[in-house]
């Protein structure tokens, strides 16, 4: 992970009480190093914030939602830590939870959880790792196979059969995220409204129930070190849900840009680079591994820049109430116009 640039001892004390969290952390591990810890806030995490902690034991992660008010359903801790020590036994590759708390330690719920080596991939490729074509192609492949060993875990065989309602799960997708663009909206929006409205009237039926990520895309994903073709760990599980696996493949064909493609400005991405297979073969490689019929992708593919535009708009009003941790973006409509009308193109072509 890349450590922001602006963090310094001490600076994120408020967020993190680490005079609390380290004596906790040390009784979790069963290492008294732990009681003495300091903090710094990681780059991305535009949704909870996600903090390195190092100590003369190592450096471990911690997890928890952003400060002042917060959308209802939104930043669950709970869900994180549940879905990840459910899937530490499967073939789904996560990090161990090494605490969670309600709210006791930091004033908040929060988690920490083991630090996983390896390369996040954002804006940049490190120098000398996926350089080739092939490197690339495997590297994208080796997220879809992923996403399709997540699709394949039965809720029921580690313990998260109740962990949503499959029953209407899309048509619950679409007013949730409407909902959510009525409590976070400071300006009208007309491609934005104009997609929401239409998603409603053409909810499609959904394939069979699985555990769904919510956010899954390269820089969700925590890639091996020396080899491009290995997924480490799978990172910001607060979306999960059991639901339509087809949301998790549209969200990844959302962020992976082709070449020409105007960019996103909170999710940069390299899949735009020479080398890397576009989103046809992403969903035909997926389509091949769990056998499954795409036919109602465009849906899922709008529903995708629907949901993206409206938590584009809720980061837009994190920021101007200033409970992002000093993170700015600059001014944000635009790009939620624009996301939105990919969209509303999606839905052509059903």
């Amino acid at each position: 992970m890349k450590v922001s640039e602006s963090g310094r001892a001490g600076q994120w004390d408020e967020l993190v009480r680490p005079a609390m969290l380290g004596p906790a952390v040390a009784e979790a591990t069963g290492d008294p190093r732990w009681c003495h810890l300091t903090a710094t806030l990681l780059s991305g995490g535009k949704s909870n914030l996600t903090f390195l902690l190092t100590s003369p034991a190592g450096e471990l992660v911690m997890r928890r939602p952003p400060s002042g008010e917060l959308l209802p359903s939104a930043h669950d801790m709970g869900r994180e830590v549940r879905v990840q020590r459910a899937l530490a036994s499967s073939s789904v590759p996560v990090a161990r939870v090494v605490l969670s708390d309600d709210g006791a330690i930091v004033g908040s719920p929060c988690y920490v959880m083991e630090r996983v080596p390896g390369h996040i991939i954002r804006d940049r490729i490190p120098d000398g790792y996926a350089d080739t074509s092939e490197q690339r192609t495997a590297l994208a492949f080796a997220l879809v196979d992923v996403l399709a060993d997540l699709h394949r875990v039965d809720p029921r065989e580690v313990g998260l059969e109740d962990y949503g309602r499959p029953i209407g799960f899309l048509a619950r997708q679409v007013r949730r995220w409407n909902d959510q663009w009525q409590r976070s909206r400071t300006v009208s929006v007309g491609p934005l409204e104009d997609l929401g409205r239409r998603l409603a009237e053409r909810v499609p039926a959904s394939p069979q129930a699985s555990i769904v990520h919510g956010d899954f895309r390269l820089d969700n994903c925590m890639m091996d070190m020396r080899d491009p073709s290995r997924v480490r760990a799978v990172l910001d599980w607060e979306l999960s849900t059991v639901g339509d696996p087809l949301t998790d493949l549209a969200l990844l064909l959302f962020y992976w840009q082709e070449p020409g493609e105007p960019g996103l400005r909170l999710t940069p991405t390299v899949t735009a680079l020479s080398g890397f297979p576009n989103r046809q073969q992403l969903a035909a490689r997926y389509a091949q591994r769990l056998g499954v019929d795409l036919t109602d992708l465009s849906f899922h593919e709008a529903l995708a820049h629907f949901k993206c535009a409206v938590i584009t708009q809720g980061v837009a009003a994190r920021v101007r109430a200033g409970t992002m941790a000093g993170q700015e973006f600059g001014d944000l409509t635009d790009e939620v116009s624009a996301i939105a009308e990919r969209g509303l193109q999606r839905l052509e072509a059903l």
